[in-house]
């Protein structure tokens, strides 16, 4: 059931309203109902201890209200970095998002250090390629469920945390 409310918007404001009414497909009312939706959810999480994450992954961005639970990282020894973070929503379920640099090859087409080292010199020859950086976001019911996708030892210490509390309210 639909009511009828008188909204007064500011003459300088009205670029604003036309432009907001083309995107949410040609209407004020769905354009106002939309950002009052986006406004309850977002202040209802911030009251309830969670961030607005936002999160890159392979040019997109994605967002949610949710809590940092952790973060961890690791290099191979080619030097490629991996950083496992992992969020708790506002809903409940975990986030996992898991950041992949670059992974970077340099040498020669010799295993011997000395023809490496003339070829970085400007000597001999080298050669030297990557693969892209690459990241993920993966959404989980439970934290059990992040068991063998992130670091042992990093499972474990969220693990332990992870049932606790966004925001204690203290009764002083």
């Amino acid at each position: 059931m639909a009511h009828s409310t008188t909204v007064e918007i500011p003459d300088e404001d009205l670029p604003l309203l036309e432009r907001a009414q083309d995107l949410a497909g040609g209407t004020p009312a769905a354009a106002i109902s939309e950002a009052l939706r986006r406004y309850v959810e977002a202040e209802e999480g911030r009251r309830q201890g969670y961030d607005e994450i936002v999160i890159e992954v392979a040019g997109d961005e994605r967002r949610f209200a949710g809590v940092l639970l952790g973060e961890w990282g690791r290099t191979s020894r080619s030097g490629r970095v991996e950083t496992f973070r992992v969020y708790r929503s506002g809903k409940g379920t975990f986030v996992l998002h898991v950041d992949r640099s670059p992974d970077w090859v340099s040498g020669s087409e010799s295993d011997d250090w000395a023809t490496t080292w003339l070829g970085y010199l400007g000597l001999g020859e080298t050669s030297w390629g990557f693969v892209p950086g690459d990241a993920a976001v993966e959404v989980v019911g439970t934290i059990e469920e992040l068991r063998g996708k992130i670091p042992a030892e990093f499972y474990d210490r969220l693990a332990r945390t992870a049932d606790r509390p966004v925001v204690e309210d203290l009764d002083l």
